[in-house]
């Protein structure tokens, strides 16, 4: 029998599904149809056997295999990419831009634009990774420029302003009367997020226990959208799909973020995305 093969085109979009929220938007960040969005995971689903991205109200869920195809297929997309850049070294004018999962929404068609603007024909790759690792690739060559939470990450950057935080939950949320601790739902260990939204509530003497936790952002999401907790998510853009900001638990001051270029990075492409992540902060 012929041996199944995993889409790399597929695999695109279903990372693209993860890391903006839903099918609609994945769309529109790969310039495609959320008809061939779609197309893209039946295929995906074909291979395996199974479903791996389920309908949840308005929004989406990724199923327990659909969470574990995510994991690969961040792996094989990353492998796929370095293979094409060694094997057949420079294919034209191109830039890598890495960014947290965290708002990736918003400031990968901002820095893709400001890029554009000082060099027109240019390929913009995109990396989503956690900051740790973003800034090892930066300083490795891999990425060009990289936007992250700077707590995050062991090298500070430049800071280019503040990424403002709210808690956000279903429609209709409401955590549990006290002193049953707040259900909260995050990216797993480490991250700061996480780590702010425990100091938060604990410095205002509210009690709270993480209820469920999740590798990626999609994940938290998923948790988020059965109303099993509250998140601490990005307030920049539209609320993810079926969720909403909750304004029944105390204020989160914006969490750092820092950009970093690699070394020789053309310096007109440099300021222009930094001032588009300053911009998109301010």
């Amino acid at each position: 029998m012929p041996q199944p093969v995993l889409d790399i085109v597929a695999l695109r979009s279903l990372t693209a599904i993860a890391d903006c929220g839903g099918f609609h938007r994945a769309a529109l960040a790969l310039t495609l149809s959320q008809s061939a969005v779609s197309q893209h995971v039946r295929k995906l689903e074909k291979v395996l056997g199974r479903p791996v991205v389920e309908r949840e109200g308005r929004g989406t869920r990724f199923t327990a295999e659909g969470r574990l195809l995510l994991e690969q297929a961040r792996r094989i997309i990353a492998v796929h990419d370095e293979a094409v850049r060694t094997l057949l070294g420079a294919d034209g004018d191109t830039v890598t831009i890495g960014s947290t999962e965290h708002a990736a929404d918003q400031f990968l068609p901002r820095l893709t634009a400001a890029v554009e603007a000082v060099r027109p024909g240019c390929r913009v790759r995109f990396r989503i990774d956690r900051s740790a690792r973003l800034v090892e690739a930066v300083e490795r060559g891999s990425v060009d420029v990289a936007v992250y939470v700077t707590e995050a990450a062991a090298t500070e950057g430049t800071r280019v302003g503040g990424l403002p935080l709210t808690w956000h939950a279903v429609p209709g949320w409401e955590p549990p009367r006290a002193p049953a601790p707040v259900p909260l739902v995050a990216i797993e260990d480490p991250c700061a997020i996480r780590r702010r939204a425990i100091a938060t509530l604990a410095a205002r003497g509210v009690p709270a226990t993480v209820v469920g936790d999740a590798g990626y952002l999609a994940g938290v999401l998923d948790i988020a959208r059965t109303g099993q907790g509250v998140a601490l998510l990005a307030a920049v853009g539209p609320a993810p799909d079926g969720l909403t900001p909750y304004e029944g638990l105390p204020e989160v001051t914006p969490i750092p973020m820092s950009a970093l270029a690699r070394p020789g990075a053309d310096p007109a492409t440099v300021e222009a995305a930094f001032a588009a992540v300053r911009e998109l902060l301010a």
